[in-house]
C-alpha cells in the first residue's frame, strides 16, 4: 500500500488481523515456510495463513511472520519451533485481540518429533523406538547414536 506523507513516500506493509489464532513473529528471516512445515501446514487443509517474508525488524535486521487463523500452538509444536526460530515470539489471539504473549523457550531434548537422518540408528530401523534429541546450542544430538545436525533441522520433522 502507497501513502503520502508531508511528500514524501511512505511504504507500509499492510497484513489484516486475524480473529482467533496464533501469530508466530520474529522467525529468522527465510524460516517461515519451515515454520508451516513444522505446523504442518502445506494449503491442502484450507488453513488460512498469512506469511511475511523478509521484512524489516529493529530485532533482526529481518524477520519472517507467519499468522494462523483458527489455531493455537501446543507445547510440542512451539518445543520444535524453538529449533529454527530460537527468537520467536507466540501471540495467541482471541476476538482480534493478543491475549497471551510469550517468546519460546528451547527445551533441553525432544522426544518423537525429529527422524535421526543416520540410517544406522536403532530409531530408524523396525524397532519401536522413539528419537530422543538433545537440543544443543547450535543444533541438535540424537541420544542413541550421537549424530548432531546442525543444519536443515526442519527435514527432520515427523509427519
Amino acid at each position: 500500500m502507497r501513502t503520502m506523507s508531508n511528500g514524501a513516500d511512505d511504504h507500509k506493509l499492510r497484513v489484516s488481523k486475524i480473529h482467533n489464532g496464533t501469530v508466530i513473529d520474529h522467525v529468522h528471516g527465510g524460516q517461515a515456510l519451515n515454520v508451516l512445515a513444522i505446523l504442518g501446514i502445506d494449503g491442502s487443509e484450507g488453513e488460512e495463513v498469512s506469511v511475511g517474508m523478509n521484512v524489516p525488524s529493529d530485532r533482526l535486521a529481518r524477520k519472517d511472520i507467519v499468522k494462523v487463523e483458527g489455531r493455537e500452538l501446543s507445547q510440542d509444536e512451539v518445543d520444535v519451533l524453538s529449533l529454527i526460530a530460537p527468537d520467536a515470539t507466540i501471540n495467541i489471539v482471541r476476538e482480534y485481540e493478543v491475549v497471551e504473549k510469550s517468546r519460546v523457550d528451547r527445551p533441553d531434548v525432544v522426544e518423537g518429533v525429529l527422524s535421526c537422518p543416520n540410517p544406522g540408528c536403532i530409531t530408524t530401523g523396525d524397532e519401536p523406538v522413539d528419537s530422543r534429541f538433545e537440543v544443543l546450542s547450535d543444533g541438535v544430538r540424537c541420544s542413541y547414536c550421537g549424530t548432531i545436525v546442525r543444519e536443515e533441522i526442519a527435514s527432520l520433522i515427523e509427519t
